[in-house]
């Protein structure tokens, strides 16, 4: 078979998450720096902060990122599908994250020769997010690609992956997955914890009504960004579609912001949200 000629190539995939950071560490450690990659996907919708962290995981590990940027924003993917993302359906991950790993992953067996296995950071309490994973890779590529979860299958002790990075690393989380005083001091003060991923700077499409009431919360400005790309879309191909739903129907972050500047932000900062999780945040 092809792939037994193949020499393998282990590739961590990264996108800022504590978890695939320290499991890239210890996939280079095993296999050598010479046969690893640290692959990032990026959207051009993340966070600074996100960039600082990489890097200085790079630089720790010892190895360069390599990135793939399909050059455009996820916006202009929705306007190419006539198509507004929500927590359903995201044409953004699937265009700006999924179709360039696969071109990539192909590119390194016709290319390089090179047979391509995958470690993502997920952990025992989302397995069900890696056998989804673990399918989809046997399905879209050409040929099917081998994925691996050490935090579910080799780490069996429970992993304080965040500490290690602090304290034993010397290297600050991105600041999307706490909520610092200088953000937020009242939120901080009540123990409201950052967002549940750091994908595209909290502009997720994916996220439900406690991630926007957080990113409303944290970064008005930012909220007011996403709340104008979604009025320039309904506005411009004339549809009653939003990001957020509500019985069953459209609710705009424009109406989702009112109701929070009536009712205040605290109450739906404790909704947990039960939206699909993006596959940007498989990383």
């Amino acid at each position: 078979m092809a792939t037994l000629e193949r020499k393998p190539v282990h590739i961590a995939m990264f996108s800022g998450g504590a978890s695939s950071a320290y499991v890239a560490y210890n996939m280079v450690q095993k296999y050598g720096r010479e046969n690893s990659i640290l692959f990032f996907t990026n959207t051009l919708w993340e966070d600074e902060d996100n960039y600082r962290f990489m890097d200085e995981i790079a630089e720790y590990i010892g190895i360069d990122i390599t990135e793939r940027i399909d050059g455009r924003t996820p916006e202009e993917v929705f306007y190419d599908y006539r198509f507004l993302g929500n927590s359903r359906l995201a044409k953004c991950s699937e265009e700006l994250k999924v179709y360039q790993t696969i071109t990539f992953l192909e590119e390194l067996r016709d290319e390089h020769n090179l047979e391509p296995i995958l470690y993502f950071g997920i952990g025992p309490h989302e397995k069900h997010r890696a056998d989804n994973l673990t399918e989809f890779y046997k399905h879209h590529p050409l040929e099917p690609i081998v994925t691996r979860f050490p935090m579910i299958d080799t780490f069996t002790e429970d992993i304080d992956v965040k500490s290690i990075i602090e304290n034993e690393w010397g290297i600050k989380l991105p600041r999307m997955y706490y909520i610092t005083e200088e953000m937020r001091p009242d939120l901080a003060a009540k123990g409201i914890k950052g967002f549940s991923h750091a994908n595209c700077g909290g502009r997720c499409v994916r996220g439900g009504f406690q991630h926007y009431a957080l990113l409303y919360a944290v970064w008005p400005d930012r909220y007011k960004e996403q709340e104008e790309m979604e009025e320039r879309f309904r506005e411009h191909f004339e549809k009653d579609v939003s990001i957020l739903k509500r019985d069953g129907g459209p609710f705009t972050l424009r109406e989702y912001r009112e109701q929070l500047e009536k009712e205040g932000v605290e109450k739906s900062l404790n909704i947990k949200d039960e939206s699909i999780p993006c596959i940007c945040s498989y990383s």
